[in-house]
């Protein structure tokens, strides 16, 4: 005999109370229960309507991404939503066709499918670039262009960035900057580790007040975490005002390492006049020529750190930066906190910066890269023994 789907009760096949719904047959035990089922069925089909059609994802992603691995926690969102999927043997099971509706996977809780969930936290996302000349940046020049605007203008007594090593061309190397100079040499992107956290303890112990500090999400979580920590250094922190300023970062690799594949290209570091990775090439400009590289071949060499992270757009930031999605020259600016808000668009406000609010087309690319970074998760291998 049927059930009822609503209270689950054994309802008789001649029961008054019947609906179609996707092509099968439901049998209640009332007409609360029927009126009840046909307005969750409304709800669940305005969902799956609501789902732009290329972000509809078929059953076999969740199952990939979320099942096979054991990430699922059986809570039944995706059962609950989609008749055509149900709990056997404690995993969920596809029992009938899959439209590729994308329900199940945008309701699990163990997917990252929203904005602030790949990106984090913002208060506005622009396009822009540097409004002074003279500063060519990594994109747009608009890390550079605001540090001028914040140091010119008081607001900062210094900033802490990387520059180049004099001694080992593209060797990242953390310093102060107080003058306009300092901030030219930081121009342009480097792809290994910088410890600028040694600079910014002693910006801080030489008696800085107000200090911006720029780096990747590790390094911004390191600033973060010692901020906060209930052991951290009190008597240091509270005296300072620090700006987040985060970048971008897919991924790093060995100073050593990138060398050696430089080199094994019958290339010279002090050649290369700048560096960038950009659609899964790995882009060396020469005085001659571009060099551009699959990303891929430069594996052996990426940081172990990298594996494990997932924050692609320096989430803990009061502001981040990045080339992504936005037009060549241009830069994808997040801004999060009130902080970071307010400095920005006073350095707009002043001339020193171009802005514009990021199109939703440009978001996407910024949101489609975090969720290559994000899944990272999935295929880490769980722990058998604790």
């Amino acid at each position: 005999m049927p059930i009822d789907p609503i209270c689950k009760k054994i309802v008789p096949d001649d029961t008054p109370y019947s609906t179609d719904y996707g092509g099968k047959k439901y049998h209640f035990c009332s007409d609360w229960c029927k009126v009840k089922f046909e307005h969750l069925e409304k709800s669940v089909i305005r969902m799956r309507r609501s789902i732009p059609e290329k972000e509809r994802i078929a059953f076999g992603k969740l199952r990939k991404d979320i099942i096979k691995p054991g990430i699922c926690t059986l809570c039944g969102a995706c059962s609950a939503t989609c008749e055509s999927i149900a709990i056997k043997n404690e995993q969920p099971t596809l029992v009938a066709k899959c439209t590729g509706c994308g329900v199940c996977y945008n309701q699990c809780p163990r997917t990252i499918t929203t904005e602030e969930g790949l990106v984090g936290k913002m208060r506005n996302a622009y396009r822009a670039r540097s409004g002074v000349s003279g500063i060519k940046g990594q994109d747009g020049g608009v890390v550079t262009s605001m540090l001028a605007y914040a140091l010119e203008e008081g607001l900062i007594d210094c900033a802490i960035v990387t520059k180049r090593s004099e001694e080992e061309p593209w060797k990242p190397v953390p310093m102060i900057a107080r003058t306009y100079a300092d901030l030219l040499e930081s121009t342009g992107s480097m792809y290994s580790h910088s410890m600028t956290l040694s600079a910014l303890m002693s910006a801080i112990k030489q008696g800085w007040r107000s200090i911006a500090f720029v780096g990747p999400s590790c390094n911004i979580d390191a600033v973060t975490k010692m901020q906060k920590s209930p052991y951290g250094f009190l008597n240091l922190f509270m005296r300072a005002n620090i700006v987040k300023m985060g970048l971008f970062c897919m991924d790093t690799f060995q100073y050593e390492g990138i060398k050696e594949f430089v080199e094994s290209k019958d290339l010279k570091l002090e050649d290369i006049e700048s560096m960038k990775i950009r659609k899964g090439q790995f882009e060396f400009q020469t005085p001659e020529e571009l060099k551009v590289y699959p990303l891929h071949e430069l594996d052996m060499y990426r940081s172990s750190s990298c594996k494990f992270c997932t924050d692609m757009a320096s989430e803990n930031a009061d502001i981040s930066f990045g080339g992504v999605g936005t037009p060549k020259d241009w830069t994808t600016v997040i801004a999060r906190t009130g902080l970071g808000y307010e400095l920005y668009n006073e350095a707009v406000d002043n001339g020193y910066i171009e802005s514009h609010l990021l199109e939703e087309r440009e978001m996407k690319g910024a949101l489609n890269l975090a969720k290559m970074k994000k899944i990272q998760m999935y295929s880490l291998q769980r722990r058998e023994n604790i």
